[in-house]
């Protein structure tokens, strides 16, 4: 700090002409300059650091996601003739495509282990004139016919993970985990039912599917108030009367504004795809959301 203060003066330094009172003025000036630059310093050298969350041990986030959002079904029961109709809720039945998600985000560090936890939830409802007959859960519902319709998820996350590399600047490791997921689904009408015409009928079904996953993540610091970050999860498994494929990737950026606070920004994909093998419900959902994301992140 000496020689960077001793830079920072030179032409503060006491010449042979100086008089005593401007020796005194010199010798102050030096003492503030010198006090100003230990302070910036300090500040260079500490408070970036502090606001970063690979030197914090718990962080919470809330995130705006924008995501496109498709939307496949097919619900029929073993016991019908009519194995049900592919149903792209997007496109058949006007949902709409284009949504703000909310997602809530916290995580721990105990050492090398991470632990982490997201759940994000999206509502959507449609009202439409049939651009062609649906089957839908024992349900003909015929071209031209207004029907309404609704689509809800919640989706919970939770990982245990293992950094194999981490130290000031990167944390990479790998992590196992479950992807929790309800989903909720609806349409009403005017529709057929084993051949009896011109009745108004509702069919909601509703499925919950804990999912194990296995994934990878890093965190790597660029700069003292920057992080990038990013995580996978991914399954492929036959469980009980289940058949899932999951893919969820997201990739993202972090700028520390201030001490403990960060602004983010991210892009998330998931794809969920989800078979059901079972006497009342023999059919399929797949999900697909992409797209950019802002967060506000806090850790300590």
């Amino acid at each position: 700090m000496e020689a960077q203060i001793s830079d920072v003066v030179p032409t503060l330094r006491r010449g042979s002409g100086e008089s005593a009172p401007e020796r005194m003025r010199t010798a102050r000036n030096r003492r503030r300059i010198a006090l100003l630059a230990s302070a910036c310093a300090a500040l260079g050298l500490h408070a970036p650091a502090s606001a970063q969350t690979l030197d914090n041990k718990y962080w919470v986030s809330a995130m705006a996601f924008f995501p496109k959002v498709d939307t496949d079904v097919r619900v029929a029961t073993k016991t019908q003739a009519d194995i049900g109709t592919d149903i792209d809720f997007e496109k058949d039945l006007a949902l709409d495509k284009d949504e703000i998600l909310p997602s809530f985000t916290a995580g721990a560090r105990f050492g090398r282990v991470i632990v982490g936890a997201d759940f994000y939830k999206l509502n959507r409802n449609g009202q439409i004139g049939l651009a062609r007959d649906i089957s839908f859960d024992g349900v003909v519902y015929p071209a031209t016919a207004q029907v309404r319709s609704g689509f809800d998820s919640e989706i919970y996350r939770l990982t245990v993970g293992y950094a194999f590399v981490q130290n000031s600047t990167v944390e990479l490791g790998a992590a196992i985990g479950a992807h929790v997921t309800r989903f909720e689904m609806s349409l009403s009408g005017v529709g057929t039912v084993g051949g009896v015409t011109g009745q108004s009928e509702v069919r909601r079904r509703n499925v919950l599917a804990p999912l194990p996953t296995i994934g990878a993540f890093v965190t790597y610091k660029v700069a003292p108030r920057v992080e990038l970050n990013g995580r996978f999860d991914w399954l492929s498994l036959k469980v009980d009367d289940y058949d899932g494929r999951l893919l969820n990737a997201q990739v993202g950026a972090n700028y520390a504004v201030a001490k403990n606070l960060q602004l983010g920004v991210a892009y998330r994909y998931v794809d969920y795809r989800l078979g059901i093998d079972k006497e009342r419900w023999d059919g399929r959902v797949r999900y697909k959301l992409h797209g950019p994301a802002v967060q506000l992140q806090a850790s300590f």
